[in-house]
């Protein structure tokens, strides 16, 4: 990709697009990319499609399971690095004087494996002197743990009827129903076989509620705290389960019309009372970026990374 092949000077929006690209090339999927940096899937490809408008090359080659980069994208990986790298530490030295501490976030599975690796990579780069200790649990254990001094900052899902007292609401979280295909709606009186974490969790709580309110029967034929296996069942056909919207797995079906409506949940932070700076700075660079986006997310693949939340009247 000569010099010559670029169609004009680079823009803050063009930062923002070469964030996109290494998000991309790293997950090698439009749906996992549009979660991670929370946009809609069309969003990341007009935002892939100005990038190599102003390189003046195709930046990835489409297949039928996976997105790869062209021999142009492979030239621009490293160059995109250094850029963002290097715009994340000009950010570091002015934000806020230097920041230098620990902090202990705890977070529940399906946040830790979409939103929070992205966060966590460009919060270190802002603040190469802080520490992060993160652990992922149940989120039931996560608010216990949080109150017995385990953690500055936990997040946490919850009713948004039923926020816990000085939790932050981040945002809304609308939620569906999937299956391993797609499935007609069930008639009144009929078995529901669902497919859940154990309770207390708010999804759990929401798909057990809305089968009874339409006259079903929900039966629970397989529980795990763990999303992977949850979904591991649903691909068996063992039954349906309830998932967010915005990140339902590939391959799998959302069922529509018919089937009972679902509440939303809530993402929520807890933050210990008295912060340091450190954690101040992480709490208020993580609530901006775990706020909802202003078009709903797409769906993406699930990614295990630790164990499924649960939680007080949340999961």
């Amino acid at each position: 990709m000569p010099p010559s092949s670029i169609r004009g000077p680079l823009t803050g929006a063009d930062l923002a697009r070469l964030r996109t690209f290494l998000a991309l090339a790293e997950t090698g999927s439009f749906t996992r990319t549009a979660a991670r940096v929370l946009r809609t899937q069309s969003a990341v490809s007009a935002q892939i499609r100005r990038l190599e408008a102003l390189l003046g090359a195709p930046l990835f080659a489409r297949t039928t399971r996976r997105v790869l980069l062209t021999p142009a994208g492979e030239r621009l990986l490293p160059h995109a690095r250094a850029v963002v790298e290097a715009a994340g530490a000009l950010v570091a030295a002015f934000r806020d004087g230097e920041v230098v501490g620990d902090v202990r976030l705890g977070c529940p599975e399906d946040v830790a494996g979409t939103d929070l690796p992205a966060i966590l990579a460009e919060f270190a780069r802002a603040h190469p002197r802080v520490r992060l200790h993160v652990g992922c649990d149940l989120t039931l254990h996560l608010v216990e743990r949080f109150e017995a001094g385990a953690f500055d900052l936990v997040v946490i899902k919850q009713d948004p009827q039923a926020v816990l007292p000085g939790a932050r609401l981040l945002r809304h979280e609308p939620l569906a129903w999937v299956a391993a295909r797609a499935l007609p709606a069930p008639l009144p009186g009929a078995r529901l076989p669902l497919v859940l974490a154990p309770a207390p969790c708010v999804y759990r709580a929401r798909a057990i509620a809305a089968a009874a309110a339409a006259g079903l029967a929900p039966d629970v034929v397989y529980a795990s705290p763990s999303e992977a296996g949850q979904v591991a069942a649903v691909r068996a056909g063992l039954g349906a389960t309830v998932l967010p919207r915005r990140r339902v797995p590939a391959g799998l079906a959302v069922l529509g019309p018919g089937w009972p409506p679902l509440p939303e949940s809530a993402i929520c932070l807890l933050a210990t009372a008295r912060p340091t700076a450190a954690v101040e700075a992480f709490a208020r660079f993580a609530e901006a970026r775990l706020a909802a986006p202003s078009d709903p997310a797409p769906a993406s693949p699930a990614s295990p990374a630790c164990p499924e939340p649960a939680a007080p009247a949340s999961a």
